[in-house]
């Protein structure tokens, strides 16, 4: 019996969160608990990158128990060089979130096992090869966010600087409106109405996956039905099916609108789990069974995807830039981002792909550290609003640095894991003759890094009050940790991309093949 590395993994937050439910009076235990529980997946995500055989490619570490026969159902995992990426960036957000919620002042225990069961889901979805237990596991990581938001989120005045000003936003009106009449306060405004958006999501793959079962020989294995052909008009349909249904959790333009309420208003941990790995779920489940199951489908809405991509990118950089909240600039700067994941899909060229799973491990521990640092920042000064800060630099050096780390990735300055993801993205869009996505994606680096300096030097360089903000210090303890190791990732693949290429290349040569 080969050796369950994948179970491992997935599982491991389980059972840690199955423990926690024992530990109800020994807070400090139940901390402990997650941190062992989360680094063993940690551990193991970075064992299989020492393991897996690239020049071999496809999936590796395969496991495979029929459930029920009769409805084609299994537990069948397994992982190519994408999921690798993928596991690898959740088992790093997930370690460093747990530090980074060391000092979560109430409920510690409900909140750590509402956490990793919703981790659990996470990795699931990055190793199931059927999607019966795909789907399932996407369930389980979407549904936790309501309680993590609606009990430890924010109780803070969330101030979005842009009105709803777009179609969707437009027929959503009347929920949002009623919504913000019977919630208490916005923290639960945002849980609900980032539930109700991924729901409608999941209604979308529901019915795509149902259709796809009986049409492709009532299986729900991944290498089966990959092996199938499907008519032309079925591929179109199922595409768009699960390009929408997969794309609310991407933030797609413009179902994206839950993105940023629910960033701001969700805790760090969550904050950092939310833009940094469960957006990335919603592109890998798109990549993965949108992509990968229907080409011509695919190929036939490049352009349209590639468009809409554009508008994230551009969209989501403005946004960012007229916003004075610093959870809703790394928000909306996670939705320009996110473009360039689309972006890179839609060019169907080995560059832009390769660029889109390296911008979503990039982005992923980006904003994963931008989160944890507006976390440790709001702690320390109890604002969240731009305006009020300046010179904090001088008394918190550690977090300024870290600050202008991750911003600088997210700007795409050379040497650090964002410049990587963009160019590949920028040459895959040039090589596939997409040169007018190239120019809005050129133009939203250009904004990016204007609203980046610009806030870096608000917060970190500008003048500093001494009597209002005496009190102010570093990050100290575990706090250190998400930022180290996040910091430290950025630079690795930044400086060596080719550590993170080659696994991803592999598989992604795998995936073109049938265009």
């Amino acid at each position: 019996m080969k050796f369950p590395f994948l179970s491992i993994i997935v599982f491991s937050p389980f059972v840690g969160a199955f423990l926690m439910l024992f530990m109800r009076r020994n807070p400090l235990l139940v901390r402990i608990t997650a941190s062992i529980f989360s680094g063993i997946s940690l551990f193991f995500s970075i064992i299989l990158f020492f393991l897996y055989d690239f020049k071999k490619g496809g999936f590796q570490f395969i496991e495979h128990i029929p459930l029920v026969k009769a409805l084609g159902i299994s537990y069948y995992l397994g992982a190519d060089g994408i999921s690798l990426s993928l596991l690898l960036l959740t088992g790093l957000i997930i370690f460093t979130g747990t530090f980074a919620s060391w000092t979560i002042p109430f409920r510690s225990q409900e909140f750590y096992i509402l956490l990793f069961v919703l981790v659990t889901g996470v990795f699931g979805v990055f190793a199931s090869l059927d999607f019966f237990i795909f789907f399932l596991f996407y369930e389980i990581a979407v549904l936790p966010m309501y309680l993590l938001i609606g009990i430890w989120g924010s109780g803070a005045d969330l101030k979005p600087k842009i009105p709803p000003n777009n179609f969707i936003q437009y027929i959503m009106r009347p929920i949002d409106t009623a919504m913000r009449n019977v919630t208490l306060g916005t923290k639960e405004y945002a849980a609900a109405k980032l539930t109700l958006y991924l729901l409608l999501g999941s209604a979308f793959i529901l019915v795509g996956m149902l259709v796809l079962y009986f049409q492709g020989g009532n299986t729900f294995s991944y290498t089966e039905l990959s092996t199938k052909y499907y008519p032309l008009e079925l591929q179109r349909i199922l595409f768009l099916t699960f390009y929408v249904g997969f794309g609310v959790l991407a933030g797609v333009f413009p179902l994206h609108t839950w993105s940023p309420d629910g960033h701001a208003a969700a805790p760090t941990a969550v904050s950092m789990l939310h833009a940094g790995v469960l957006m990335k779920l919603g592109a890998y489940g798109a990549m993965r069974w949108g992509w990968g199951l229907f080409p011509q489908g695919a190929s036939d809405f490049s352009f349209l995807v590639g468009f809409i991509a554009c508008i994230n990118i551009v969209y989501g950089a403005l946004s960012a830039m007229n916003q004075f909240d610093l959870k809703y600039i790394v928000a909306y700067s996670s939705v320009s981002h996110m473009g360039y994941v689309m972006l890179g899909l839609a060019t169907l060229h080995e560059w832009g792909v390769n660029g889109a799973v390296f911008q979503m491990f990039s982005h992923g521990i980006m904003t994963g550290l931008l989160f944890a640092l507006v976390g440790l920042v709001y702690e320390k000064s109890h604002t969240r609003d731009i305006l009020k800060m300046g010179g904090f630099g001088k008394k918190m050096p550690g977090i300024a640095t870290a600050f202008t780390i991750a911003g600088l990735t997210s700007l795409g300055l050379p040497g650090l894991s964002g410049f990587v993801a963009e160019v590949l993205v920028f040459i895959g869009a040039v090589k596939s003759g997409h040169f007018p996505f190239f120019l809005a994606a050129i133009t939203g680096t250009f904004i990016t890094a204007v609203y980046v300096l610009r806030f870096l030097k608000i917060i970190f360089y500008g003048p500093f009050d001494e009597k209002a903000w005496h009190d102010l210090s570093d990050a100290k303890g575990p706090e250190w940790v998400s930022l180290y190791i996040l910091s430290f990732t950025l630079i690795i693949f930044g400086m060596f991309p080719f550590l993170l290429v080659k696994f991803i290349d592999s598989s992604v040569i795998e995936f073109l093949s049938k265009f």
